[in-house]
């Protein structure tokens, strides 16, 4: 599940089939859309259309499928009229929820948030009844390997403006402020660091821990929320 950045959930994003990749393409598309529609085509002059093509990178969309969604929705041919909704909600042991959608009927998609929150045991809540629990910050995940010196990494990363490294297991996370994300991003790919995970994140504060049950019924109420076509992220608080 989404949420705060595990190596179990970054092998997963890389290992997903080729319909599972065809769907995050589309979600991808509907994000370029909104950006594209809210700042223009050109990525120097869009910090959010960067933002969503560093998210592209990261979930391997080829850079032809990113190009051509934005000429599309540049063009004065595309009628698409997307927009983003933030739903709030609760899980199993009063775990926090933030679901992201893009959408083009917002009732439709109302609907089927609720549905399966109900469905799945949780509750949903107005607007900011969870966020406050979290704080939006850019995080970049970067594979252990060889070539890289762990040391010469952080020196890299702080240089250029990153706020927080941290080492894990088997990778190491960056995190930015929302507003440096793009521009720390690109100043390290310039040094010819690759990352297996570019994007802007909901980070909890504090985290709720669920017993193996509680865990199962988050796990299929974050599942179908994500298989959802409108939905384009999930965060959750669960440790």
């Amino acid at each position: 599940m989404s949420g705060h950045s595990k190596w179990a959930n970054i092998k997963n994003k890389k290992e997903k089939t080729d319909a599972q990749k065809g769907k995050i393409f589309t979600k991808l598309g509907r994000e370029i859309v909104v950006a594209v529609k809210q700042g223009g085509p050109d990525p120097d002059a869009n910090s959010r259309l960067k933002d969503v093509i560093a998210k592209c990178k990261a979930n391997n969309m080829p850079n032809d499928n990113i190009e051509r969604s934005i000429k599309k929705a540049a063009g004065a041919e595309d009628t698409s009229s997307y927009e983003e909704i933030v739903y709030e909600g609760y899980g199993p042991n009063g775990v926090a929820i933030i679901v992201e959608a893009t959408t083009d009927n917002k009732n439709r998609t109302a609907a089927d948030v609720r549905h399966l929150f109900d469905k799945c045991g949780g509750n949903l809540g107005t607007t900011g009844c969870v966020s406050y629990m979290f704080n939006k910050k850019g995080v970049l995940i970067v594979e252990k390997n060889d070539s890289i010196v762990e040391d010469d990494l952080m020196m890299l990363v702080l240089d250029v403006g990153a706020e927080d490294f941290n080492v894990e297991e088997e990778y190491y996370e960056i995190i930015t402020e929302p507003s440096k994300f793009a521009e720390v991003m690109e100043k390290l790919e310039k040094e010819g660091i690759v990352f297996t995970e570019a994007e802007r994140q909901m980070i909890p504060t504090t985290y709720v821990t669920l017993t193996d049950e509680q865990t199962e019924k988050l796990d299929r109420l974050v599942n179908g929320l994500e298989d959802n076509d409108d939905v384009s992220q999930v965060w959750t608080n669960a440790e």
